[in-house]
């Protein structure tokens, strides 16, 4: 989602002197003002559309009594597993089990960003918890004041126990995303056709 561009002081927006052209500075700054109120409009009466999905599994595991997952899990190789650094371009230990992960750069249209999140591992002897706490777009200033428009929430949540049928995870991920919907042509769309395609 691209912000619509700020008019309020372009470049060109300085007023000509009354001498050179008697009457058009007034003409410009009243235009100016004209631009600016309808973009701020245009954020005040944007639409917010809820974006969500999620995912259940159980999975089945090899029977290692010697070497629990929790042990695994509790090792700096099991943290990099679950948080899958492979795909990173970056990963950054924040202390009291906060990681920031980056992301490799999007490409949409002419901008570029890179997410960015931080997410904190929850380790107990029968279940790990990776909540993310923030998620931010790092690009240009247009990019990132995108920041200001949506908010995001993560959880993966394993269990695992055993049973007669051996080792197994259950794995709970759920994913939330509230956007706001303000610049044209999307604005003038209903929010289910946003909504339902994103929603899983």
């Amino acid at each position: 989602m691209v912000e619509a561009p700020s008019f309020a002081s372009p470049p060109m927006a300085k007023p000509l002197s009354a001498r050179s052209r008697p009457g058009w500075s007034t003409h410009a700054t009243f235009a100016l003002k004209g631009f600016s109120s309808r973009v701020e409009m245009s954020e005040s009466a944007a639409k917010t559309a809820n974006l969500s999905a999620s995912r259940k599994q159980v999975i089945q595991l090899p029977n290692y009594e010697q070497y629990p997952i929790s042990q695994f899990l509790s090792h700096p190789s099991g943290i990099q597993a679950i948080l899958n650094t492979r795909a990173l371009q970056s990963f950054q230990f924040l202390g009291a089990n906060t990681y920031r992960c980056t992301l490799p750069k999007i490409q949409f249209l002419n901008f570029e960003a890179t997410p960015v999140m931080d997410l904190r591992m929850t380790l107990t002897d029968t279940d790990c918890k990776v909540e993310m706490l923030s998620c931010k777009f790092k690009g240009s200033k247009i990019v990132e004041r995108q920041n200001n428009h949506f908010s995001a929430f993560m959880t993966n949540h394993m269990r695992w126990d055993t049973n007669d049928s051996g080792n197994t995870v259950e794995v709970d991920v759920k994913l939330g995303v509230t956007l706001e919907i303000f610049t044209q042509p999307f604005a003038l769309l209903p929010l289910s056709a946003v909504e339902v395609p994103g929603n899983a």
